[in-house]
């Protein structure tokens, strides 16, 4: 895959963010022991996040079981899971007074249950703690293990959301310890075991895909019963990462965004830094008032 030429123009972010705001969440998250996917995964959008005081939990550790060729989280042997943190996580959410959370993971291939009892544990703490919080949970796919998944799902989060990454052409290549139909049956299965929860999934593009790969693939997750979508530039985190193939134009992005809409997606969010999690809250808002009409 050839790598792309210099970043464009609309690419380039601008830094207009309050650092106090900064400062205060990076140093909760310290004292509280916590990691976030922000960090973790190099994300261009951290300083605005952390600038309004949000951030996407990730728990069961910073150490990834699986090694995917996009993301910058550390692949190795993880850690124990810390018992501790379903109450630090609800602590954190209280103290940044978030309306809704986001709250992602690694991998965890070496947990009989995938973790799945573990954000089960987090989301009642987290509930426990902050009765209106709308919390939206990013999960792995347990390996295909639909009693985890009903686990997680029985602890009343509002959102299930699974990424796809990509099309699946290149899953052998990006995502080589995955399977495009088993992330496709999260989706389906989520909505399956609860039907009035949201199912959410996002890929990143720019990786060599094709436009009638991508919309093929939104036909996938509509015929998964996928709610909403999210649709970013894929950024290389290093030159040991998969190389980006081409940097998608803005208009491409809003074609994306329309057609995905006119599929019957409750809610589309497309452009370049867009992430699974990002601007999350808005995201989520437009499918609920899609779903009261």
């Amino acid at each position: 895959t050839p790598v792309a030429d210099r970043k464009p123009e609309w690419l380039k972010i601008k830094l207009d963010t309050n650092s106090s705001n900064i400062a205060e969440v990076k140093k909760m998250l310290s004292r509280l022991s916590l990691h976030t996917v922000c960090e973790e995964a190099n994300c261009p959008n951290l300083m605005e996040c952390f600038g309004k005081r949000t951030a996407t939990f990730m728990i069961m550790g910073r150490i990834c079981s699986r090694n995917c060729r996009f993301c910058n989280v550390e692949s190795n042997s993880p850690t124990p899971l810390d018992s501790s943190e379903p109450d630090h996580i609800a602590q954190a959410v209280k103290e940044l007074n978030l309306k809704h959370v986001v709250i992602t993971s690694v991998t965890r291939d070496d947990l009989p249950d995938g973790g799945a009892f573990h954000f089960a544990e987090t989301i009642k703490a987290v509930k426990d703690l902050n009765r209106n919080v709308i919390i939206e949970v990013l999960i792995p796919d347990f390996k295909g293990d639909e009693e985890g998944l009903k686990l997680v799902i029985d602890a009343g989060p509002e959102i299930i959301n699974h990424n796809v990454e990509t099309v699946p052409r290149l899953y052998p290549e990006v995502r080589p310890q995955a399977d495009y139909r088993q992330s496709l049956d999260v989706i389906r299965n989520s909505k399956m075991t609860e039907r009035n929860i949201f199912s959410k999934s996002g890929i990143m593009v720019g990786l060599g895909e094709t436009k009638e790969e991508v919309l093929d693939l939104f036909k996938d997750l509509r015929d998964a019963d996928c709610d909403i979508l999210t649709i970013g530039q894929y950024l290389a985190p290093s030159k040991k990462h998969y190389p980006v193939a081409e940097y998608i134009h803005p208009d491409l992005f809003a074609f994306y965004k329309e057609e995905a809409e006119n599929m019957g997606f409750k809610s589309v969010a497309s452009a370049p830094f867009v992430r699974s999690s990002y601007n999350a809250a808005e995201v989520m808002e437009r499918a609920a008032v899609f779903r009261k009409v």
